[in-house]
C-alpha cells in the first residue's frame, strides 16, 4: 500500500509537468480555432477536404488551428493550417491505437493525460468545430457544451460541420432531452450546424471581431 501511495504521490508531477508545457508552448499563440473530427478519415474523403481547406482559410484569416495531433480530420487540420501560412498545433495524446502524431505540426505538445490535454483546448481556443467523428468527438462536443451551459467557460462559437451526420444527433435532443425538460432552447441555440466552409470562418472573424472590441471597450474603462 506504501509503494501505491508512492506512485500516485509522483503522479502529480507528471502532470504538473504537463500543464508547465502546455503553458509554456501555447501561451503565445493567436486567437485559435479547434477543429475535432475522426482520425480514421483519409485523403479523398469529403470531411477530410473540408477539414483541410477551412483549416487553409482560418490560418490566411490569421487564426491559429488546434488539432488533436492524429491521423485523420486532426491531420487535415493541421495540414491545412500548415498550408495557409498558420500556426498549425497538434496536442497528442498516449494510446494504445491510432494516434500517431502527423507531421503538419509546426507546434507540436504531448500528453499522457486526457483531461490535461482538454485544459489546453478549452484555454486556448476561441472557437470549436466539430467534424464528423466517433465517441472521442462526441466527448468533445459534449464536454465543451457542458461547460458553456454551466457557465464555466464564457461561449464561444460551437460549430457543428456536415448537417447529414449531425442531424439525427440534434432531432434526437430535440426531441426528446429537450422536450423532456433537460436542456432548454438558450442553451441548444449555442450550437451552430453548417455545410458551408465560409460561414464556418465568418462565424470566426465575427466573434473575433466582438472579442477585440470587449477589450478595447475594457481596455478603455482603465484609462485616466
Amino acid at each position: 500500500m506504501e509503494d501505491l501511495k508512492g506512485t500516485e504521490a509522483w503522479r502529480i508531477f507528471r502532470i504538473m509537468s504537463e500543464f508547465t508545457e502546455g503553458f509554456d508552448k501555447l501561451g503565445d499563440l493567436p486567437y485559435a480555432i479547434t477543429i475535432f473530427g475522426a482520425a480514421r478519415n483519409q485523403p479523398g474523403n469529403r470531411y477530410y477536404d473540408d477539414t483541410e481547406l477551412l483549416a487553409k482559410k482560418l490560418a490566411k484569416e490569421g487564426f491559429g488551428v488546434i488539432s488533436g495531433g492524429g491521423p485523420g480530420i486532426m491531420e487535415a487540420a493541421n495540414k491545412g493550417a500548415r498550408e495557409g501560412g498558420g500556426k498549425s498545433v497538434g496536442l497528442n495524446i498516449t494510446l494504445p491505437m491510432e494516434q500517431t502524431p502527423n507531421v503538419y505540426q509546426n507546434i507540436s505538445v504531448d500528453f499522457r493525460y486526457f483531461f490535461v490535454r482538454k485544459v489546453m483546448f478549452v484555454k486556448y481556443s476561441m472557437g470549436y468545430v466539430c467534424m464528423p467523428g466517433g465517441f472521442g468527438t462526441l466527448d468533445e462536443f459534449f464536454e465543451s457544451l457542458t461547460l458553456m451551459q454551466t457557465q464555466k467557460t464564457f461561449p464561444i462559437p460551437l460549430v457543428l460541420y456536415g448537417s447529414e451526420f449531425w442531424t439525427g444527433l440534434l432531432d434526437w435532443i430535440r426531441g426528446r432531452v429537450l422536450e423532456e425538460g433537460y436542456v432548454t432552447e438558450k442553451e441548444l441555440a449555442l450550437v451552430t450546424v453548417t455545410d458551408d466552409i465560409d460561414e464556418v470562418v465568418a462565424i470566426m472573424l465575427q466573434h473575433r471581431a466582438w472579442k477585440e472590441r470587449q477589450i478595447e471597450l475594457a481596455s478603455s474603462h482603465l484609462l485616466p
